[in-house]
């Protein structure tokens, strides 16, 4: 059996809690794993200077895989998210968000199996930001002016939203592969072309030519504000869904709610060779260190590593132990619970024991 070496930042509120519950259930698996743990987030600002140090980044790097819990990023603090930077650092160029219901999940929608792939690096979350009032700003509104004829009131803050044909066809590219390599139909284009012509159109443009290439795969587009009437409307319809960087984050948010929320919504980061998998939900850190958080986002991205790194049965076996946890709905967190206050709620490290147990017992009947 081989040994994978992978990084794992635990990150920081309940971050702690709920990697240690991931790296347990994947130790369980069988999966040979050398653990290289590094601190990253708010608890590590004092010593380095920087949430996310270089030997961190120098570790995944030597890794090419990772996993980690979520890291905080103070609202309006002037501090850029730490996620951005990693993703922009090690060039993680698609974000990767399953949405699948399982039986026991309470929702509204059911057999839900949906998947957002996320251009990662341009459009508004490239960081290209000029502060209202700044010398830079106003010259900035001047050019505009001079260029467009457009006058953009000086009391403006601006966002710059980029996107290129590079990124745009990698996206696409990456996104039709995923489909076939994992047995997926369909591939959506979702956009804002009829507003955005420079930028969405290009966008929507890139990606009519890309499907070309891969005619197996059926492929479609979408206008981002009817996309999220259809998906609250018949969800059915789709199968992957390709977008840019703002409409990614908030689209993969609904995706989450049509299956139970956050709690169950795993990610991976991916670039050319690296791969980092993480919990899309927050750090909550008034939650940190009370054992009351839902691991299994974060055990979910674990079975997405497994499958990710070619361990592929142990992928499945996690997936089919965490299904049967959540399908008998007795060893899961409160938010899991019919009623939010139900006193039979068992905390984060027991979702753990629990799918342990699963798995062992899978491989005894095995």
């Amino acid at each position: 059996m081989a040994r994978h070496t992978i990084t794992l930042i635990p990150g920081d509120g309940i971050g702690y809690e709920v990697s240690e519950a991931a790296r347990r259930v994947i130790d369980a698996t069988g999966v040979d794993i050398e653990w290289d743990v590094q601190n990253a987030g708010l608890d590590v600002v004092e010593e380095f200077g920087t949430p996310m140090p270089d030997h961190v980044l120098q570790s995944i790097r030597r890794n090419k895989v990772a996993i980690k819990g979520p890291l905080t990023t103070p609202i309006g603090k002037g501090m850029r998210s730490v996620n951005v930077a990693l993703r922009r650092e090690l060039d993680l160029f698609a974000l990767v968000r399953p949405t699948k219901w399982y039986p026991g999940v309470r929702s509204r929608y059911d057999n839900v199996d949906l998947v957002v792939i996320r251009e990662n690096t341009e459009d508004l979350y490239a960081g290209i930001e000029f502060a209202e009032g700044e010398p830079g700003t106003l010259e900035l509104i001047e050019t505009i002016a001079r260029l467009n004829g457009r006058r953009i009131r000086e009391d403006s803050g601006i966002s710059i939203k980029p996107t290129s044909i590079t990124a745009t066809q990698r996206i696409f590219r990456f996104g039709f592969q995923w489909a076939i390599d994992n047995g997926r139909h369909k591939v959506t284009a979702v956009h804002k072309a009829n507003i955005m012509k420079y930028t969405e159109g290009l966008w929507l443009r890139v990606a009519e030519e890309v499907a070309k290439e891969f005619p197996q795969i059926e492929f479609d587009d979408r206008i981002v504000d009817n996309m999220t009437m259809q998906l609250v409307q018949k969800p059915e319809l789709y199968d992957v869904m390709v977008m840019p960087n703002l409409f990614g984050d908030i689209l993969s948010d609904l995706c989450a709610g049509l299956v139970g929320g956050l709690g169950l919504a795993p990610g991976a980061n991916t670039g050319d060779d690296i791969a980092v998998f993480e919990a899309t939900h927050g750090s909550a850190p008034k939650y940190a260190g009370k054992n009351v958080a839902n691991p299994m986002a974060m055990m979910l991205s674990g079975m997405m590593m497994l499958r990710h790194i070619g361990e592929t049965d142990a992928g499945d076996r996690l997936e089919a132990a965490i299904a049967t946890v959540i399908a008998e709905g007795r060893s899961v967190t409160y938010d899991m619970k019919p009623s939010r206050d139900d006193p039979t709620s068992v905390g984060t490290s027991q979702v753990a024991d629990a799918v342990i147990a699963e798995l062992e017992s899978a491989t005894v009947v095995r």
